[in-house]
C-alpha cells in the first residue's frame, strides 16, 4: 500500500462545477499543512487544475526531508539540520538519507569502506576530458561525464533489481568528487589527482582539488570541517527545481546516471545553483565598503531594479535554517587563513551587520542565507566561482539519488505526465505551399 494510501484522514474537499460535485479525499503527512488529493478531478468533473511551477502541488510522497519555511525548519528523515552539521560527518548523512536512518558502527565502518573503494573512475573516463575546451565550464564537464558513466556501467540500466539500484547510487556519490575535482584541474591545465583511501570524504575533495604530484598536501582540518558541513548543509532541499528534474527523468524508466546528470543541468541554471556565485558578483559590482550606502539605497528603491543577492529565500520565510551554521563556519576559515584585507570579504562583512541591524531589513525578514555565506567561505578556500554551482551538484547528488531510489521502489509509480492549459489556435485546415498568401 502506498504512503498515499496509508494518510487519508477521513475529511474531504468538495469542489462543484454545474449540478456535479467532486468530494475529493484529504490526506496527511507527518508534518506539514494537509493535502487535497485530486487523482480523481479529471475523472469525475472533466476538469484539471493550474499550478503553474507546481508552487502549491505535492508530486509525490516522501520520508527523505521536510521543510517548514515559515517556521525555517529543515529536517532529514527527522533530524534537523543544525545537528547533523554540527555533530554528523557526511558519510553518515550519505546513509542516513539513503536508508532511513542513521548508521552504527559497525554498518558506518562498512559503508565508508565501500564509498571509498568507488571513488576511482575508469580509467578510459580520462579521454572524456581531453575532448573539452580548455576554457569549458565545469559544470558543462560534469554533467556530460556524469551521464556518460553509463556507458562504462550498463547493469545500471536494470534499475529493477535493489542491488543495481544501491550499487549505483555508491558509484554516484562515490565517483562524482572525482569527476568535480578532475574538471577543475583540467580547465586550469594541472594533473588529475587520484583520490586517497586514507582521507575522509570532505578531505579528499580537497586533496584532488588542490594538491600536485610534485609535492606533499595536507588537508587543513579546519577548511576539513568547513567543507564537510557545506556538503552536508546542501545535501537535499525536498522538491526543489533539480530534485523534481530527477524524480521526472527517473519516471521513465532512465537509468540512474542520465538522471542525475539531468539534475545537475536543472541546477546549473542561476535561479536555482547560481545564488552564491550572483552574492559575489554583487560584491564585485558595490566594489568597495564606502560604496554600500548607496547600493542599500538603491536595493531600498523599487524603481532602481538593483537587488539584494544571498539575503531571504524563496521557501524559507523566516530565516534559512543552514545560515546560521554557515556563518559560524564562515567566521572559523577566516580566521583560519587570516584573511582580513580581502576587499569582497570586507564587503561581506559589512553587508552582514547591515542586514542583522537595519529595520528595513529586520522587518521584511531579509536575514543572510545560506548562498550568502557559502560563496565567503568557498572564495576564502580558494575555489573559483565557476565551481561553486558543482560543488553544490557534489552535496546534492546525495539527495537527488535518494529521492531518486525512493520514487522508483514506490509501489504503483508512474511516469510525470504533467497537464496545460492550451491557449493556442483552435483547429484548422492546412493550405498547401503553392496557395498560401
Amino acid at each position: 500500500m502506498s504512503g498515499s494510501q496509508t494518510a487519508v484522514t477521513g475529511k474531504s474537499a468538495s469542489i462543484k462545477l454545474g449540478d456535479d460535485t467532486a468530494e475529493l479525499p484529504v490526506l496527511r503527512g507527518t508534518l506539514g499543512p494537509d493535502v487535497v488529493d485530486i487523482r480523481r478531478i479529471t475523472a469525475d468533473l472533466g476538469i484539471f487544475t493550474f499550478d503553474p511551477g507546481y508552487g502549491e502541488t505535492a508530486s509525490c510522497v516522501s520520508k527523505v526531508t521536510f521543510i517548514d519555511g515559515d517556521k525555517g525548519v529543515l529536517l532529514h528523515r527527522g533530524y534537523p539540520i543544525d545537528q547533523l552539521a554540527e555533530q554528523a560527518s557526511y558519510p553518515e548523512v550519505i546513509y542516513l538519507l539513503l536508508n532511513g536512518e542513521l548508521p552504527n558502527k559497525s554498518q558506518y565502518a562498512t559503508f565508508v569502506d565501500t564509498l571509498t573503494n568507488h571513488t576511482l573512475l575508469h580509467e578510459q573516463i580520462r579521454n572524456f576530458f581531453n575532448g573539452y575546451r580548455r576554457d569549458a565550464h565545469p559544470m558543462a564537464i560534469l554533467c556530460g561525464t556524469v551521464g556518460a558513466l553509463s556507458a562504462f556501467y550498463p547493469d545500471a540500466n536494470d534499475i529493477s533489481r535493489q542491488e543495481s539500484r544501491d550499487l549505483s547510487a555508491m558509484r554516484l556519490i562515490a565517483k562524482i568528487p572525482t569527476i568535480a575535482a578532475w574538471a577543475y584541474k583540467y580547465t586550469i591545465g594541472e594533473p588529475f589527482v587520484y583520490p586517497r583511501n586514507d582521507l575522509n570524504y570532505a578531505e579528499n575533495f580537497l586533496s584532488m582539488m588542490f594538491a600536485r604530484p610534485s609535492e606533499p598536501y595536507k588537508v587543513n582540518p579546519v577548511l576539513a570541517r568547513a567543507m564537510n558541513r557545506i556538503l552536508i548543509l546542501h545535501a537535499d532541499h525536498e522538491q526543489n527545481a533539480s530534485t523534481s528534474t530527477v524524480r521526472m527523468a527517473g519516471s521513465t524508466g532512465a537509468n540512474p546516471f542520465a538522471c542525475i546528470a539531468a539534475g545537475i543541468a536543472a541546477l546549473w541554471g542561476p535561479a536555482h545553483g547560481g545564488a552564491n556565485e550572483a552574492v559575489l558578483k554583487m560584491l564585485a559590482s558595490i566594489g568597495s565598503v564606502e560604496n554600500i550606502p548607496d547600493f542599500i539605497a538603491k536595493v531600498k528603491d523599487k524603481n532602481s531594479g538593483v537587488k539584494l543577492m544571498g539575503f531571504g529565500h524563496r521557501v524559507y520565510k523566516n530565516f534559512d535554517p543552514r545560515a546560521k551554521i554557515m556563518q559560524a563556519t564562515c567566521h572559523e576559515v577566516l580566521t583560519e587563513l587570516g584573511i582580513k584585507d580581502d576587499p569582497l570579504l570586507d564587503l561581506a562583512v559589512e553587508l552582514e551587520k547591515i542586514a542583522l541591524s537595519d529595520d528595513y531589513f529586520v522587518k521584511r525578514k531579509l536575514y543572510p542565507n545560506v548562498d550568502f555565506y557559502s560563496g565567503i567561505i568557498l572564495k576564502a578556500m580558494g575555489i573559483p566561482t565557476s565551481m561553486f554551482t558543482v560543488l553544490f551538484a557534489v552535496a546534492r547528488t546525495t539527495g537527488w539519488v535518494s529521492q531518486w531510489k525512493e520514487m522508483i521502489e514506490e509501489p504503483g509509480q508512474r511516469i510525470s505526465r504533467p497537464r496545460q492549459l492550451y491557449m493556442g489556435a483552435e483547429k484548422r485546415d492546412m493550405t498547401p505551399l503553392d496557395r498560401r498568401p
